[in-house]
């Protein structure tokens, strides 16, 4: 059985998010962000080209899927939903109702998750990664969850 772990960058520093993909036995780290850069000194190190080069120094595959990233449109949902409940991205508990109910109608049904998990290694596990701490919070929730249901996939969330 495939297995996959999600993780966000925030509260990690790279050695501390090296030692948790470690941990967890991850071989192929998949990045499921549209964007793939953060602002701020403090997160330099996901950025794409240092992520991945980190990545390739500890003996870690590295793919990145767009199709599964969010777009302006649904990050500004999300961002209003927020604002209204007064909480920060980096504070965020939980996805927006609407934001839940479109990502899924307009990403996860539209992309065929079955060549993402034939990539997927059997020998270890598959990090789905975005930037928030806590899954509920970020889409790499519904991914893991619609992996999950249709794939037989086992999932174990990595929090810092």
């Amino acid at each position: 059985m495939r297995s996959v772990a999600t993780i966000g960058v925030y509260g990690f520093d790279v050695d501390s998010f090296l030692g948790a993909l470690r941990r967890a036995d991850v071989g192929l780290l998949l990045d499921v962000r549209q964007r793939r850069g953060l602002r701020g000194r403090e997160y330099a190190w996901a950025n794409a080209k240092r992520l991945q080069a980190a990545l390739a120094d500890a003996g870690i595959e590295y793919a990145h899927h767009p199709e599964l990233g969010t777009g302006p449109e649904l990050r500004a949902v999300q961002r209003r939903y927020d604002e209204q409940h007064g909480v920060g991205q980096r504070s965020r508990g939980e996805l927006a109702p609407e934001f839940r109910e479109r990502y899924v109608r307009e990403v996860l049904d539209q992309v065929d998750l079955g060549p993402i998990i034939e990539e997927m290694p059997a020998d270890s596990t598959t990090a789905l990664m975005c930037v928030e701490t806590d899954p509920e919070a970020c889409h790499r929730s519904l991914i893991a969850e619609r992996m999950a249901a249709e794939h037989g996939v086992s999932v174990t969330h990595v929090r810092p």
